[in-house]
């Protein structure tokens, strides 16, 4: 009896230790990385605080990266900036066979930029050899003209200039779970979009239909990717930004949500 009434207050502390983490992450499921990914890592086996891990880098300036406990019990990647800071997780060395691969990560954003006008956020960015085109599959931008805040395919550094191709059929959606997934594909210079399971024919960029310069786009050999928060305007509103990340996956072949 002495025993369970331990346990019952450990888990009552625990609970209001947690409290200010977002619920519902990740989903009921239980979290796995299978064999045959190109890469995985659902936190669930790295110890809380800052990340302490051999598999993956981390690329920050104004920015946090914490593992957290969710109240479901699961853990997460609480990803913090502040102002037009960045926090990634960085995959190194990695190498997708014929230059073709699927991501997915689950989302949480507690609020997107609404100042200054077109400020501009990334939260997937691919980069390797053969083309300087840093390749943007997630990301988006505030639009004063509408007004309202899009996700977009997006890119920067090569020739087709600095970009996001921003779509009205896509608004965010603050303090929600959402799921994305995303596809790179040399094939056709191809990136394509998936939220919740449903693509988006507009959240696509190819060889010669994309947001930017009248010239091909033209994907680099993918070494790197990174997975978190950048924004590139300063003097932003809100002045922070928090976001958790969990279920993040690179593969050969669509997950699905």
């Amino acid at each position: 009896m002495r025993k369970s009434l331990a346990v019952f207050s450990a888990a009552l502390i625990l609970g209001a230790a947690v409290g200010s983490i977002p619920a519902g992450a990740a989903g009921a499921s239980p979290p796995s990385c299978p064999r045959g990914l190109l890469f995985c890592e659902d936190f669930e086996r790295l110890p809380p605080g800052g990340p302490s891990t051999l598999k993956w880098g981390v690329d920050t300036r104004h920015g946090t990266l914490t593992v957290e406990r969710a109240r479901r019990g699961n853990q997460v990647l609480h990803i913090h900036t502040v102002d037009n800071g960045r926090a990634f997780l960085r995959v190194d060395d990695f190498a997708a066979p014929g230059n073709r691969f699927y991501g997915r990560m689950r989302l949480r954003v507690d609020a997107f930029p609404t100042a200054p006008d077109w400020a501009h956020f990334t939260l997937v960015e691919a980069t390797g050899t053969g083309s300087a085109e840093v390749v943007r599959p997630v990301g988006g931008q505030y639009a004063p003209t509408v007004p309202g805040t899009f996700w977009g395919v997006g890119a920067d550094g090569g020739p087709t200039g600095d970009w996001t191709n921003w779509r009205e059929s896509a608004p965010v959606a603050e303090d929600t779970w959402q799921c994305f997934e995303w596809k790179i594909d040399a094939a056709d210079n191809r990136v394509a979009v998936w939220i919740d399971g449903v693509a988006n024919p507009e959240l696509t960029a190819s060889t010669s239909d994309h947001g930017g310069n009248d010239v091909p786009f033209v994907l680099p050999t993918v070494d790197t990717v990174k997975i978190g928060w950048q924004l590139y305007q300063g003097g932003t509103t809100p002045d922070e930004f928090d976001l958790w990340i969990d279920d993040i996956a690179l593969s050969s072949k669509r997950l699905g949500c």
